[in-house]
């Protein structure tokens, strides 16, 4: 039997890359008009890739509205092969529930045209979240082809050479952590080993000589695949008539045009006994370190800080409030929110999220950041105003001004939550603005203390009064200016279940004082409360204590500025440079704020850091000399570089916040905040998608880049039997474990793009002004640190407060709006699917080893989903499986 070559027409379309989105854009369209062309008229052409995702049909359809028709019938034909993908993201990256959402999203896409193709396709994914299989096959795809991860691919899609490979075969099984398999499919050859084959029949000889020595090294069977694309790349025109040439020249094979549908049933039905199996993420660890490109999640770090923001606002507020607020208004925002996503997930492609592009790009991802943010912002707002006015504040005293505080979160929280509480408006009908504000501030002040609905006095934190311009937009009116008179309260929300609203009130009576010790003393150097103390030593570093198991961590919170001449994707540090660490300089410490409830102190360090490499990183940059082998050194000429952080400590909190600020006006240089435990231990722990990944302290003994990155979302954690430190964060994606450190990455200045030439990028030297939070808890036994992981997941999403007034309704003032209870899960999903309307509720359990899982909601009955909301059974079982991703529909 002859051996079969299934030969793929495809482009990979990196939407916006090494030029802007337009330029990109308008190339796509030149493409796509060849390629309806073509297939109107080569009968013999079968059917060209899409590149597994379907916002391209949108960009081609955006400027030539009038090739709908075509389009769909190319489609309904089988000549355009599309989908399951809305765009080809960035696993690491982005949040778990944005890579289920271009699931999600993308196969409802694919199902308006026709029938997607079943593929889990990441061709270019920088590195494979371990949770890829569970995904897929909760996804109904039962194979995923990619390019990464187990092999190592240099600049310029160069197939570096590897002794190594993980696997024998191209082809694999793909094992996730819960013990989920698919059928793996590596690009061992890149997916551009079939890309312009020639016609001419000397060089197809010569051509498919090397090509299929090149494809069978890998082959586990006699089916083999060529990719005949790359990156941006036109498609051949001539493609059947170099398929006549292959099929004359090469009697024993037999070239056929295919889809990847084809091939993918032809080699699995053919798969030898012996082929091997690769577990959990791909992320290039057995390779010699250089092209992992997990640096690259510390490229434009701002870009990360933004994509954090704005998923948290869509996913764990806006989402969840609307969720709610059907209760109310009986409709839920599926428009608004999906055309949300839609702009998100625009920024998600890995050469956008990553910040490896040049800076135009990046400089059109932001208005999309923020236009997504406004839409999550919009629906959240009218959600709040539908939820607080059902919610029933009848009991509170006749002068008060109620407020709804809710906990979005699927986590227990407790903390200061602070609301704006309008005292008095003046509406501009009232007179002119200037005489309005002048009356209103001369009002004598209140004093004024915080009930719960029981008249239960609570624990707050009350400013001084003020008076701004404000106005609102009524739903039946043209809109009406004001000023008014406010206070702003923090009030302690206490032990709020997941899920759940509670009900106060100010009113005008004098708060009793807390009974509690200040948490600031010393002159600012100590912080304290009943769960740790912290102490500002004399070199400017941090000693904390856990009192639950009285252990001290020494010399935290040092920050570390080294040099970097490589580029957007890769960091290198020059060759002998060595650290500029913090506590080399002097600081010093103000109390910003001392309360019984809340204390914060400023800690001010100056540093002298050089100004940016030297000048040969310039001329090195300019002729393109590969970044492991420049010479370039840090600049002897030195600039000053001040940190200003704000560690906060809460009454009820086992957890330390920062919040530090820089102005950075250094060039081609990295910033990190280090975090030593003490603890000895060959692993450590960090979120990543869907999962808690255990990750080697070692590199492999292939392993030659003097670093090792890693990604994050909320946490990394070190831990021994007895004890355990987590340091959480938001936005900021990476971290190394060097010895028995925690390095946080908190800025990466670069000046170029990198791969295949020289692409300035100056705004990747991030110049200007940051502000970086992150946070440090402490636990005693192993088990303790899943409350922890929980804590930092939470901490990144912001407290819902908002005013109400004092009326019946038909929601209770304080209410559990679902219960989602187990200790190691973690929820990342409570929102309505379209078809019904039923609630639906996503988690992951966090461990290990199984959990109890509870989910209940009055007069409801549950059903098991899967990622695109299918139902799959009629019963939910309470226990979550080791790493299980499970989706739960609420019928009400």
């Amino acid at each position: 039997m002859k051996k079969q070559v299934y030969i793929i027409s495809h482009s990979h379309w990196d939407r916006e890359w090494y030029m802007p989105y337009e330029q990109h854009h308008m190339r796509l369209v030149e493409l796509m008009d060849d390629l309806l062309e073509l297939i109107e008229n080569d009968p013999e052409f079968h059917s060209f890739h899409l590149d597994g995702q379907t916002i391209i049909l949108d960009d081609y359809l955006e400027v030539r509205p009038e090739k709908r028709e075509a389009v769909k019938a190319a489609i309904k034909q089988g000549k355009l092969q599309i989908g399951p993908f809305y765009i080809l993201q960035d696993d690491f990256l982005i949040s778990a529930e944005s890579n289920t959402r271009n699931m999600l999203i993308g196969m409802a896409e694919s199902k308006k045209w026709g029938t997607p193709v079943m593929l889990g396709y990441f061709p270019d994914t920088f590195g494979n979240m371990g949770q890829t299989p569970q995904m897929m096959l909760q996804a109904n795809l039962e194979s995923a082809a990619f390019g990464r991860g187990v092999k190592p691919i240099g600049f310029d899609n160069e197939v570096l050479p590897d002794d190594q490979f993980t696997s024998q075969y191209s082809e694999m099984h793909w094992e996730g952590p819960d013990g989920s398999q698919i059928f793996g499919l590596l690009f061992a050859n890149w997916y551009s080993n079939g890309n312009e084959i020639p016609v001419d029949k000397a060089e197809a000889k010569a051509f498919w000589t090397q090509k299929l020595q090149d494809v069978e090294k890998f082959g586990a069977t006699n089916h083999y695949l060529m990719m005949n694309g790359v990156d941006h790349q036109p498609v051949q025109k001539d493609i059947s008539a170099a398929i006549r040439t292959a099929n004359e020249l090469f009697p024993e094979y037999e070239f056929k045009h295919a889809s990847f549908t084809e091939y993918l049933e032809a080699v699995q039905a053919d798969l030898p006994d012996d082929l091997g199996t690769v577990t959990g993420e791909l992320t290039s660890q057995e390779t010699d370190g250089w092209y992992t490109l997990a640096n690259t999640a510390s490229s434009r770090v701002y870009l990360k800080q933004w994509n954090t923001k704005v998923s948290r606002q869509l996913e764990n507020v806006a989402e969840p409030l609307a969720t709610m607020a059907y209760e109310a208004s009986g409709s839920y925002p599926h428009d608004m929110l999906d055309h949300a996503w839609k702009t998100l997930m625009q920024n998600h492609p890995h050469d956008s999220i990553c910040g490896c592009s040049v800076d135009e790009v990046h400089r059109e991802m932001m208005p999309r950041f923020e236009k997504a943010n406004e839409i999550g912002k919009f629906v959240a707002d009218e959600a709040l105003r539908n939820l607080v006015a059902a919610i029933d504040t009848s009991q509170f005293p006749e002068e008060s001004r109620p407020f709804v505080v809710f906990n979005t979160t699927g986590s227990t929280r407790s903390g200061l939550v602070e609301v704006v509480i309008e005292l008095e408006r003046k509406t501009f009908r009232e007179g002119l603005p200037s005489k309005l504000y002048h009356e209103l501030l001369a009002k004598p002040k209140g004093s004024y203390s915080v009930i719960d609905e029981q008249g239960n006095p609570v624990a707050a934190i009350i400013s001084e009064e003020e008076v701004l311009f404000d106005y609102e937009l009524p739903k039946d009116a043209f809109r009406i200016p004001f000023m008014k008179r406010f206070v702003t309260v923090q009030v302690e929300a206490n032990q709020l279940p997941e899920f759940t609203w509670q009900t106060f009130a100010l009113v005008e009576k004098a708060a009793t004082p807390v009974e509690s010790a200040l948490i600031v003393s010393e002159g600012g150097r100590k912080l304290a409360n009943a769960h740790l103390e912290a102490v500002i030593t004399e070199n400017g570093s941090l000693a904390i204590t856990d009192k639950a198991t009285q252990k001290t961590y020494r010399n935290l919170l040092v920050f570390e500025d080294v040099g970097d001449i490589a580029n957007e994707y890769i960091f290198k540090q020059p060759e002998g440079d060595q650290a500029i660490l913090s506590t080399q300089f002097p600081h010093h410490v103000t109390i910003e704020q001392n309360d019984p409830l809340v204390g914060i102190v400023r800690l001010t360090q100056e540093l002298q850091i050089p100004v940016s490499a030297d000048e040969r990183l310039l001329e090195e940059q300019k002729a393109v000399v590969d970044f492991r082998f420049r010479k370039a050194q840090r600049s002897q000429e030195l600039v000053s570089f001040k940190i200003e952080t704000e560690i906060c400590l809460e009454r009820t909190s086992n957890r330390l916040a920062f919040k530090t600020t820089v102005n950075n006006q250094s060039k081609d240089h990295r910033l990190r905040v280090l975090f030593p435990t003490g603890i000895t231990t060959d692993f450590h722990e960090a979120d990543s998608i869907y999962e808690v990944v255990k990750r080697p302290n070692q590199v492999s003994s292939h392993w030659e880049n003097p670093t090792n990155p890693q990604h994050q979302h909320a946490f990394v954690n070190l831990h021994d039997e007895t004890s355990g430190m987590t340091v959480s964060n938001f936005g900021l994606n990476e971290y190394e474990i060097v010895k028995d450190q925690i390095c946080l990455t908190l800025l990466r200045c670069t000046g170029e793009l990198g791969d295949w030439g020289y692409f300035p990028t100056p705004e990747a030297q991030c110049l200007g002004s940051h502000t970086f939070e992150y946070g440090v808890a402490c636990h005693g036994a192993p088990e303790e640190r899943y409350e922890t992981y929980r804590q930092a997941q939470a901490a990144q999403v912001p407290w819902t407060a908002s005013q109400t007034d004092k009326h019946q309704g038909k929601l209770a003032s304080s209410n559990q709006y679902m219960e989602a209870q187990g200790t190691t899960v973690a929820i990342t999903a409570l929102k309505r699917n379209r078809q019904d309307q039923q609630i639906v509720l996503r988690g992951y359990n966090l461990a290990d080893q199984a959990t109890a899982f509870h989910v209940q909601k009055e007069q409801a009955t549950l059903c098991l989903l899967n990622l695109l909301e299918e139902e799959q059974a009629s019963t939910v079982n309470e226990q979550l499986h080791p790493y299980e991703i499970r989706t739960i529909g609420v019928k009400e």
